[in-house]
């Protein structure tokens, strides 16, 4: 039987927060497995029909109604089980959907199975021949048909990491109806064989047997749901590292002649339009008095000077402040508040 399996990227922040708080999670769903129910979609349909991919393709309409997970790409899965080779019979074993889950860099992933699909029907005879059937006679093998149709879906979630099994989960649909037949034999409820199977389409989802698929694809999206919250959450992606501090800036105003007060640093040295550089006037430059070496300068704020105008050497601003700008003024970058 072909083992199949659902993606989970869970992208929880903090597990103690509740689902709506958290990254919504990233999911592929791939085709269910249904080797142990083969033979009865053989009879129902008449031919083997892919009952795991329309199971597949309703739960991802379902989880998309949800609106607790994002849906990947579902070729992108393809693509890596086709590459690998991986086959049909290995998609249910715990070790190999980690496998599949480390290479599509996901966190967990569900494996899933149809455990059950078809009629469990049974005829009750009224009676035998002679009389009416209502007073304890038969006509004919007059009875009763009784049908009941069964889906039952069974989900484990896998830690992609460790390989272990961190939640199991069922979906389990049931219609049963009833009706007379004659002559001993009930209702053949194999569908039309052959083509391919939509369960999507109207005709599917108004038969008994569409809608046990219905119930129990509703029951597991459910179930996948509430264990969802549950999970371990996954460490956040590191924050950015925070930008690097601007290179240091002392440059000096090369002509105050007008409004657009010109300095000798430009984009070289790291200025750009926008930013506002300090403008100090230096006073005093305290010196060694064995070496003669400047140890300090004694400066005093002029203003500040907004960049207007960028080149590689040089940059050109507007002056705001309590006294006129001087040729000579060094400008720098304001202290980091």
């Amino acid at each position: 039987m072909v083992a199949k399996c659902a993606v989970f990227i869970l992208g929880s922040v903090l597990a103690a927060l509740p689902v709506a708080a958290q990254q919504k999670r990233k999911v592929t769903v791939m085709d269910f497995g249904y080797a142990t129910v083969r033979s009865s979609v053989q009879a129902y349909f008449g031919t083997d029909q892919d009952i795991g991919k329309g199971i597949s393709d309703l739960l991802i309409n379902q989880l998309l109604d949800g609106g607790d997970y994002r849906i990947i790409e579902r070729s992108a899965l393809d693509k890596i089980i086709k590459e690998q080779n991986f086959s049909n019979s290995d998609r249910a074993d715990p070790a190999t959907a980690a496998k599949i889950g480390a290479l599509m860099g996901v966190d967990a992933m569900i494996i899933g199975d149809i455990t059950a699909f078809g009629n469990d029907d049974k005829h009750v005879n009224t009676g035998g021949g002679g009389g009416a059937w209502w007073k304890g006679g038969g006509v004919g093998g007059l009875g009763i048909n009784k049908s009941k149709t069964i889906v039952e879906i069974t989900a484990r979630i896998v830690d992609v990491n460790t390989g272990e099994i961190l939640a199991s989960v069922n979906g389990h649909g049931e219609v049963q109806k009833s009706g007379l037949s004659a002559g001993g034999a009930g209702a053949n409820n194999t569908g039309a064989g052959g083509g391919h199977l939509d369960m999507s389409s109207s005709n599917f989802q108004q038969s008994q047997i569409g809608q046990a698929v219905k119930a129990a694809v509703t029951q597991l999206a459910s179930n996948l749901d509430a264990k969802a919250a549950t999970l371990p959450a996954v460490a956040a992606a590191p924050a950015p590292p925070p930008p690097p501090p601007p290179p240091p800036l002392d440059g000096v105003i090369a002509d105050a002649s007008t409004e657009d007060i010109i300095v000798n640093v430009g984009s070289k040295n790291g200025v750009k339009v926008g930013d506002t550089l300090s403008v100090v006037r230096v006073g005093r430059v305290i010196k060694d008095p064995v070496t003669g070496k400047p140890l300090r300068s004694i400066e005093s704020a002029v203003g500040t000077l907004s960049i207007t105008s960028v080149d590689p050497d040089s940059a050109v601003g507007k002056f705001s402040g309590s006294a006129a700008p001087k040729i000579g003024d060094h400008v720098k970058r304001p202290p980091a508040s």
